[in-house]
Formats: C-alpha cells, sequence, structure tokens
C-alpha cells in the first residue's frame, strides 16, 4: 500500500519475515522477524511498521525489545481482519483506543435518521396502500371465515421477538398439526385468495404498521420466526449478525431474488452486504427497486 501511495513520502526498504518467499509483494527480504536488530544497525531506518498476524501476536514484546531505544517511530498495524465480523472501525474516547469488531451502523444520528425514513415513507405509503389493504380486507371476510389479520412471532434487532401483521392467507389453525412449515410452491394450506396475495406480496402490507410502531423498518433483513432461526444460525455461519439492525419489509436479498425457498446462505450473504454498507441512499435505491419491479415474486408462494 505504501509503494502504491508515493505521495506520502515513504519509501519501503523492505520486509521482515519469517517466510522465505513473499510471491506479490515486490520489495526484498532482510530477514526473519529475529534480525530486526542487525537490519537497524547497518540501515538508515525512520520509520518500523509492525504488522503480526494475531497468531503471533506473543511475539510482538521481543520485537520491541529487539528495536530498544533507538530513535525510530513505530507503527503497529492491528490484524482486526481475522477478528472483525461486522462493521470493523477504530476510533479515539478520550485518549482510549477503540477497535471495534462488530458494531451496528445504526447509533447516533444514523439511528435518528432511519427512524425518520422510516416515519415520513412509512406513512405516505399506508396513505397509497389504504384503498388497497381495504379492498383486501373485504375480500378476506367474504372469501373464507376466520381474522383479516395474522400475528405471527419474529425475531427483529438485537434478537428481539414481535408480533408480525400479515394478512392472512391460509386456512384457520392451518399449522395445529404440522407445526412451523417452510412454505412451498404447492403449500396446500393456502386459500385461493390467499395465493394470490403471496404472489403478490400484498399480504406483507399490514407490517407497515409494525414499521410506524417501531418493530420494523421499511428495509432490512426480512425477519424469520424463531423456530428457524435456531436451525439457521447452526448450520449457516454468521447469521445472527443479520439482527444486528431491524428486520425489513423489503431488503437488498429480495429485490435480488433471495426470498421464500431459496439459499439461506445467499441470502445471508446479500443481507450482510446491506449492513457493511448501509446508507440512506441504499435504502432508497431499494425501495425504489421494489417499487419499479412490482411486487410480484416468482419465489414468493
Amino acid at each position: 500500500m505504501l509503494r502504491r501511495r508515493p505521495d506520502v513520502g515513504i519509501r519501503v526498504l523492505g520486509l521482515l519475515s519469517d517466510k522465505a518467499d513473499t510471491p506479490g509483494l515486490a520489495v526484498p527480504r532482510l530477514g526473519g522477524l529475529e534480525e530486526i536488530r542487525s537490519v537497524l544497525d547497518r540501515q538508515q531506518v525512520d520509520i518500523v511498521f509492525i504488522a503480526l498476524p494475531h497468531s503471533d501476536y506473543g511475539r510482538l514484546t521481543a520485537v520491541l525489545n529487539d528495536i530498544g531505544d533507538d530513535p525510530v517511530a513505530i507503527h503497529f498495524v492491528p490484524d482486526v481482519f481475522s477478528l472483525a465480523s461486522l462493521r470493523g472501525g477504530v476510533e479515539e474516547f478520550e485518549t482510549i483506543p477503540f477497535i471495534h469488531l462488530r458494531e451496528s451502523p445504526l447509533y447516533g444520528w444514523n439511528l435518528v435518521l432511519k427512524r425518520a425514513f422510516d416515519l415520513l415513507f412509512g406513512t405516505l405509503a399506508l396513505a397509497v396502500a389504504a384503498p388497497v389493504m381495504a379492498a383486501v380486507a373485504i375480500a378476506l371476510k367474504l372469501a373464507s371465515p376466520g381474522p383479516v389479520l395474522y400475528r405471527q412471532e419474529r425475531m427483529g434487532v438485537d434478537g428481539r421477538r414481535f408480533q408480525m401483521l400479515k394478512f392472512r392467507t391460509m386456512r384457520v389453525d392451518a399449522e395445529k398439526e404440522t407445526g412451523p412449515v417452510w412454505a412451498r410452491p404447492d403449500d396446500p394450506r393456502r386459500t385461493r385468495l390467499g395465493t394470490f396475495l403471496r404472489h403478490w406480496s400484498l399480504d406483507e402490507l399490514p407490517q407497515l404498521w409494525n414499521v410506524l410502531r417501531g418493530e420494523m423498518s421499511l428495509v432490512g433483513p426480512r425477519p424469520e420466526r424463531p423456530s428457524f432461526v435456531e436451525e439457521f444460525r447452526r448450520r449457516v455461519p454468521g447469521y445472527m449478525l443479520r439482527h444486528k439492525v431491524k428486520a425489513g419489509i423489503t431488503g437488498w436479498a429480495q429485490v435480488n431474488g433471495w426470498r421464500g425457498n431459496t439459499s439461506i446462505e445467499k441470502r445471508i450473504e446479500y443481507d450482510l452486504y446491506y449492513i457493511e454498507r448501509w446508507t440512506l441512499g441504499f435504502d432508497l435505491k431499494i425501495l425504489v427497486q421494489t417499487v419499479w419491479y412490482g411486487f410480484r415474486n416468482r419465489n414468493a408462494y
């Protein structure tokens, strides 16, 4: 990196490494770590960068002792890449350095802006969708006995559970005998109207109330049922990291086709990509894509 940035004014003399071969590095190898004293004695060195892998941190004291009181600047490059799992970073608080190994993007003003975004566009969406929601509610009442709305426990931000609202698309007590079952294309539990609502994702519209109540966001990873979460966290490394932000009605995985009975691994990959790169502009892009491509999805059933 220093060789690619000549503007910083640092000329790389060489590398000290236990590995005799360092492919891809066009700098001379000056020896192993234990030879740093002899290198400092025979060359004019101004700065020493110590960039040890985390597994070699036990050798740090020996390297510093070998440098001794030489009037050289010493910079330590921490190996956070092997430890960080989500939005790693460095900051200083009252002279104390902090290395963030796992951090949600939604804190401070980001949290305030995200909530304001949800309230503004959530209210507008609810006003626009109100006639459609009223028509769906009437059709459900006329088509089959049972409640219009269906409440289902889902897992949201920081693993907190909440009751997610949906228009009812299944027969009453459809899971009484089977328990929680993953939806499939030929799901026999659906009503005829429910099939239509799922196909066009109209059953998700009541979740606008979840957004206004602060339980969900317009954009974020789709929430799952706790029983499925326990299964997926055993199968997919990093699965629970998606709960560092509020669950959403739509998300980056969904607009890219990863919904329904598709790869959980790919869905998590897209969810974590969204969290790592979250901005209000990214949220707006996902909302525009959701509206532009429509609510119809071949994996919605």
